[in-house]
């Protein structure tokens, strides 16, 4: 049976912060609409998505496969935050909000896979 992923804590932020992102790109350029608000959000969405997949994995393994691709989309989440502060199509409060997100999503999904490989290695 799949694991709820709505009950997860990494998934709950990463949702929240995809939620954010949609948002805050809503007033970006429209000549952007297919070039950074798109990569933008791909990427927010990214997130929360590959962490319900991998909760729907049997195997732990496979579980932390795609939490770390999560956390790859995450990286990449923070820069396209961090060059729109930079180009000036982000406010710094909306700034603010995004890389508070940011920081707590990395956080406990970070803390998940530690979590998660720690646990395998006992059962070992």
């Amino acid at each position: 049976m799949a694991r709820d992923y709505t009950k997860i804590k990494a998934w709950q932020f990463a949702d929240q912060l995809a939620m954010e992102i949609y948002k805050s790109t809503k007033d970006f350029p429209k000549s952007e609409i297919f070039g950074l608000t798109s990569q933008m959000r791909r990427s927010a969405v990214s997130v929360p998505a590959n962490i319900v997949e991998g909760s729907a994995r049997r195997h732990q393994k496979e579980y932390v496969h795609f939490l770390y691709i999560a956390m790859g989309s995450l990286a990449e989440l923070s820069y396209y935050i961090r060059f729109s502060k930079e180009i000036g199509y982000l406010k710094k409060n909306q700034y603010g909000i995004l890389d508070s997100q940011y920081q707590q999503t990395v956080k406990t999904l970070r803390g998940l896979i530690n979590y998660i490989e720690a646990s395998s290695k006992s059962k070992v």
